[in-house]
């Protein structure tokens, strides 16, 4: 006999699980805690088991929670799934399109493609959300984003990637850094010098530039270095323009600081390394016309030159 269960038990569930508790989950989903708490307490119910383990500091997803969430997030994504093809009656310069970036790919030649495809196709509501790359995948498995585009191949099978491009990774420093004026810098140039980077997420994999810093760190010296976790992108680049250390970053996010002087790029030895950008989507989710412009403009972006140079080693 098939369960009569409530989507949005479903959906205080998965909600509850990618947040790590009750409260932010309550606020991503505009309810109470007592609301969602109540959800989680039938879904629970019906299935006939606990799917969260209560603790005195809060919840922890229990095996039962882990067995159960990918099922939830294909029936969530399967329901979106059914409401994009019905919008898409509408014809293909209508619909909603989320898409998912890393936000380091958020650049001016990025948006400035979307704006593009926006004015293009005033009908194709297109909504943006940000993360790191495996919280890309996240979004788009659970169908919260339509497409997303990440570093690396996600190796998941339910997932398709298609190559779009590869981005250059530059170590930057300020202007008035001691190196800022070498034509060329040698690895042992580098030592003892503080890197700005993102903090590593507890349980998360690392996004692939951090491998690509200690790969390049690898080649300094063996002492320690000093490393200074910032979590923004923007506060990296203002504190290298400050004197606060070096970074390694995407091409794409620093145009506009080198061309205009404020960050300068250390051409170091022996050091390039590019990383594979992806567009993926759900292998068999429906693609409405709207989503299908999109993916084609996208692609479109990728240019014909074929991928080289050696590519960061993937995060483990």
């Amino acid at each position: 006999m098939l369960m009569a269960m409530e989507l949005d038990h479903v959906e205080a569930f998965v909600a509850i699980a990618k947040s790590g508790g009750f409260t932010r989950a309550s606020s991503e989903l505009n309810l109470s805690q007592p609301a969602i708490s109540r959800r989680v307490k039938l879904l629970e119910e019906e299935l006939g088991a606990p799917l969260f383990d209560r603790m005195p500091t809060g919840v922890a997803i229990n095996d039962a929670g882990r067995a159960f969430l990918p099922h939830a997030e294909a029936l969530l994504a399967s329901m979106r799934d059914g409401i994009d093809a019905v919008r898409a009656v509408r014809g293909a310069e209508h619909g909603v399109v989320t898409l998912a970036i890393v936000g380091t790919l958020a650049s001016t030649t990025l948006t400035r493609h979307l704006r593009r495809f926006r004015d293009a196709h005033p009908g194709i509501d297109l909504r943006l959300r940000t993360a790191l790359s495996a919280e890309v995948s996240a979004l788009v498995l659970c169908g919260d984003a339509t497409l997303g585009l990440r570093y690396d191949k996600d190796p998941n099978p339910q997932l398709v990637s298609t190559w779009i491009h590869e981005e250059p990774m530059f170590a930057v420093c300020s202007s008035r850094h001691r190196l800022a004026r070498a034509r060329r810098v040698s690895p042992k140039d580098l030592a003892g010098e503080r890197w700005l980077t993102f903090p590593t997420q507890a349980g998360a994999a690392r996004e692939p530039y951090a491998s690509a810093l200690e790969r390049l760190l690898a080649t300094t010296h063996r002492g320690a270095h000093e490393i200074v976790p910032i979590d923004s992108l923007t506060a990296q680049k203002r504190m290298v323009e400050a004197g606060f250390g070096l970074a390694l970053l995407p091409e794409s996010s620093v145009v506009e600081e080198l061309r205009a002087g404020t960050l300068c790029r250390l051409k170091i030895t022996g050091f390039d390394v590019r990383l594979p950008v992806v567009l993926i989507h759900r292998r068999h989710a429906f693609q409405s016309g709207a989503t299908k412009k999109l993916m084609a403009m996208l692609i479109d972006t990728r240019g014909s030159r074929a991928p080289r140079g050696p590519r960061a080693r993937p995060a483990r």
